[in-house]
């Protein structure tokens, strides 16, 4: 075994270009501390025994929850450096678990155990259900809004929505922009002129002003949304496909397939197009995030989905006027985007290092 990789017992990584500052033992230390007391802190934070600390502030319950989910991440970082070496990296692969289950959970929502969420006639005859405080022991782990919809419901059919018009949006963007981009970046000349033309003006509109637009002249359904949202995603993709083609016309194999006499579209479909395709998609991630989010704004604005389909944006709207009252009527909601949307942008840049070198951050 080479000597840059031998791991001397509590000492780390030795004479070599990766190094563990840290040796086994002081790792296995930060394992149980930090696993032990993160899971203390987050149950007792989450109101798992609320009712024994019902005189506990609401306040000191938000900061014992953050700082057990940083002592329960500390704890889960060791473990994986631990166990994989030092380049082992937590914050991708929670961020791949939680993109995974999210997506799972929106795929299978009407086969999950979840209360009514959608329906506000089957619920709103019974006032007790109104407004009920998250519990983790209860049928309505994230509460009820005033219609007594469960919260936690409503957040698994938003992703759904969400990431039905994002995917939606973004597999239009990258099947018409990118054709348009390999064209344009193959053929050159006057093709290419006005394919630019058309791009810059397209980008030079403000974005937000045309889907506002778009919005307001569509029916609000999630395939709509997903057309205008993909209209703003097209000249993004058709630069990126043209760059790309560009670039690897010039490659070798693509002139050793030009001397052997292969047609134009053979050179397309069989050399540009596979190679072009894995720096398009690695931006898909970071793509469907943005769109998350101008789904979410478009709703919340009151011209993206309506009631009764719940969708992140409007239930964030429906609960802000009582936010001094109810808060997780808006931070339930608001929290599932945050860590969506960040762990669809980790996977990305992840994804960018691997098909695209290029442009991965140094």
């Amino acid at each position: 075994m080479p000597a840059d990789t031998l791991l001397v017992p509590d000492d780390g990584y030795v004479a070599g270009a990766v190094m563990d500052p840290l040796g086994r033992a002081q790792r296995l230390r930060r394992v149980v501390v930090g696993v032990v007391g993160g899971v203390a802190a987050v149950l007792i934070g989450l109101m798992w025994l609320h009712r024994w600390v019902d005189d506990v502030n609401a306040g000191y319950r938000v900061v014992l929850t953050a700082g057990g989910l940083v002592l329960l991440f500390i704890g889960l970082d060791s473990a994986g450096k631990l166990k994989w070496g030092p380049l082992f990296e937590t914050g991708l692969w929670l961020s791949v678990i939680w993109v995974v289950v999210v997506g799972l959970s929106a795929a299978l929502a009407d086969f999950l155990p979840l209360s009514e969420a959608k329906d506000a006639s089957a619920t709103i005859f019974d006032g007790t259900l109104t407004l009920q405080r998250p519990d983790l022991l209860s049928a309505h782990p994230l509460g009820t809004d005033r219609q007594a919809l469960d919260v936690l419901g409503g957040i698994v059919y938003g992703a759904r929505v969400s990431l039905q018009v994002s995917v939606l949006a973004v597999a239009i963007g990258i099947l018409v922009g990118g054709t348009i981009g390999v064209v344009a970046g193959f053929f050159r000349g006057r093709l290419d002129t006005g394919i630019g033309v058309l791009t810059d003006s397209l980008l030079a509109f403000p974005p937000l002003i045309l889907l506002l637009a778009l919005a307001s002249v569509m029916d609000r359904s999630p395939r709509n949304m997903a057309i205008a949202l993909a209209v703003l995603g097209i000249p993004t993709y058709i630069r990126l496909a043209r760059v790309n083609t560009m670039v690897f016309a010039e490659r070798e194999f693509v002139l050793a397939s030009r001397a052997m006499g292969s047609t134009r579209r053979r050179i397309i479909f069989r050399e540009l197009v596979p190679n072009v395709a894995l720096p398009i998609f690695s931006y898909a991630f970071i793509i469907i995030a943005v769109l998350i989010v101008a789904e979410a704004s478009l709703s919340f604005l009151g011209l993206g989905i309506q009631r009764p389909d719940p969708t992140w944006g409007n239930m964030i709207a429906a609960g802000q006027d009582d936010f001094d009252r109810i808060p997780h009527l808006v931070f339930a909601p608001g929290i599932a985007m945050f860590l969506t949307v960040f762990a669809l942008n980790r996977v990305g840049e992840k994804a960018r290092e691997l098909w695209d070198p290029r442009q991965a951050k140094l």
